[in-house]
């Protein structure tokens, strides 16, 4: 079934969104799920909440691209529920490792102290955009490698099998991207 159909049972609030939506988008939502927490029954839990959060949020909300809208549903959820569970106790999983690798990027662009909620809003929308942007100027491979790692959480030796490369050229290219992210951070004011 086309995404535009399946938006469209949402719209018209009918239960066979849900089942088509799991038939297409099961097995993507899971790996996202899983590379964050690797942990089988949270990350079907998560995909279960993938759909319900898309059958509250359609309507109002018409996704123009419905595989990206789910997958930021599954990505947030399972970060939400793989921070509940660190706050229990210290695991495993890719996320540690990706947040890791990116602490450099960001060390002294996420201080609020001293800031209205409205005014750290507006700035984490900023920055959101600006990583955006940055992203967007980014060679094809560079950009898809850095997405893979840290919006997907994909673990490196899965992107070096994607794309044909060593780990070892995955772990270079992403420090090369992490690199330019900072210098781009510090001349738009982040850090």
């Amino acid at each position: 079934m086309e995404d535009s159909q399946i938006i469209e049972l949402y719209w018209q609030k009918n239960t066979d969104a849900i089942s088509e939506t799991s038939s297409k988008y099961g097995a993507y939502c899971y790996t996202i799920a899983n590379n964050i927490l690797r942990n089988i029954e949270d990350s079907e839990e998560c995909v279960n909440d993938t759909w319900l959060n898309a059958w509250n949020a359609m309507p109002p909300q018409r996704p123009n691209v419905l595989r990206m809208f789910l997958a930021k549903i599954t990505r947030s959820l399972s970060i939400n529920r793989f921070n509940a569970h660190s706050a229990e106790k210290r695991g495993g999983g890719e996320i540690i490792l990706v947040l890791d690798e990116l602490t450099d990027c960001l060390a002294g662009g996420t201080d609020t102290a001293g800031e209205s909620d409205v005014e750290a809003a507006y700035e984490a929308t900023e920055l959101e955009r600006c990583i955006c942007h940055f992203v967007r100027t980014l060679p094809e491979r560079d950009r898809n490698v850095f997405v893979r790692r840290y919006f997907f959480t994909e673990p490196m030796p899965a992107i070096a099998e994607r794309y044909g490369l060593t780990v070892n050229n995955i772990t270079v290219i992403l420090s090369r991207t992490r690199k330019k992210l900072k210098t781009e951070l510090m001349k738009e004011g982040y850090l």
